[in-house]
């Protein structure tokens, strides 16, 4: 049997094999207004869907901790008694099918405040919802975006004490995984970036200083969140400007990230979910299979912090190759997952390996 379906045990908690799924937006909280973002039907069914699929562990979407946290109005919460209720239905019913559930806590920075994708994801103001975006330094994040609110120390301290209390939140909800969002140009990312973090002050300047925000932040939640539960932390390996010889602007490196890691592991991160870009709009980003599976490798072989792979990853031996050759421990699904929720039994199908399946369907396993 591939190792893609041996189970994997982060502290207390055992994934039954190493398909996991990627958090991604679905920009479709119920209500409207700072009292939205309630998982609804939608999420029920689709996160549900994946679960039936066999997928190990399921990461929900990035889960703003406070209002102007979200990326869209339209974006999941755990700020409020109504969300982390809401949300406890989908916890319950992922642990029936035999799937663990894992949260995506996040603030959006100067990316928030923006329309859903498929209204095109332009900047929207307060006519459509929207609100004033804040970072660590008044940057728009591109042409048309606006120049955020440079957020003060005492702003930095609430928004640690945000993540705090969400992560209580997150815990009343039945979430047993934990993921801290680092990466793709939202807040915590843009600290770490000396392309969007032009501070002089304690969080800004030297790499102790634009990495001391995102530490503050995982102490504040490995503080809350019980010991026994697995922490989780995402991160952009690179914002893909210093790859690129004919791009002179100074960011976040893959160098950066190896170094960052091993002070996460320290403060009681247990996996780094290692992806890129997303910071810099215009970065040159060479694509393809398994395009970020080096960096997650670099990490997991120079600082041995367990890392999960992620990005066009969309095929069952491509995955438990990258599990078989020690590149990961274990694979974050994104889009294939969109295409198929049934990926991991399809791969197991192809692969000699078993996945849970609903006893409903026993009759075509």
């Amino acid at each position: 049997m591939s190792a893609l379906f041996e189970p994997y045990r982060l502290r207390s908690v055992t994934v039954p094999n190493r398909i996991w799924m990627s958090p991604m937006c679905q920009y479709s909280a119920e209500g409207s207004g700072p009292e939205t973002g309630a998982p609804g039907d939608w999420h029920l069914a689709h996160y549900g869907a994946r679960a039936g699929g066999g997928t190990g562990l399921i990461l929900v979407e990035a889960t703003a901790v406070s209002p102007e946290g979200r990326i869209s109005p339209g974006d999941l919460g755990l700020w409020n008694d109504r969300q982390t209720a809401a949300f406890r239905r989908i916890t319950s019913f992922l642990k029936e099918q035999g799937t663990v559930p894992g949260v995506q806590l996040a603030h959006a920075g100067r990316k928030a405040s923006t329309d859903a994708p498929w209204r095109g994801g332009a900047p929207v103001g307060p006519d459509a919802l929207g609100w004033q975006p804040v970072a660590p330094s008044p940057l728009p994040f591109d042409e048309g975006h606006p120049v955020p609110d440079e957020l003060t120390v005492d702003g930095i301290r609430q928004v640690v004490r945000d993540f705090a209390a969400a992560t209580r939140r997150a815990r009343e909800a039945g979430f047993e995984v934990l993921e801290i969002h680092g990466a793709h140009g939202y807040l915590i990312g843009e600290f770490l970036s000396p392309h969007s973090n032009h501070r002089t002050d304690a969080y800004g300047g030297s790499f102790e200083n634009r990495t001391r925000f995102a530490v503050e932040v995982v102490d504040a939640v490995r503080d809350v969140w019980p010991e026994e539960l697995p922490l989780l932390f995402r991160v952009s390996a690179t914002d893909w400007l210093t790859e690129n010889p004919e791009d002179a602007r100074e960011g976040w490196t893959a160098d950066d990230t190896v170094r960052f890691a091993a002070v996460l592991k320290e403060h009681g991160v247990d996996l780094l979910d290692v992806s890129t870009g997303g910071n810099a709009p215009k970065a040159r980003i060479p694509t393809g299979p398994g395009y970020q599976v080096p960096f997650a490798e670099r990490v997991r072989t120079e600082t041995g912090l367990a890392v999960a792979a992620v990005g066009e990853i969309t095929g069952p031996d491509q995955a438990a190759k990258i599990i078989e050759n020690q590149q990961a421990d274990a694979v974050l699904i994104g889009r294939e997952l969109l295409r198929d929720p049934y990926f991991a039994r399809r791969a197991a199908q192809a692969l000699g390996g078993e996945v849970a399946a609903p006893v409903q369907y026993h009759r075509a396993v």
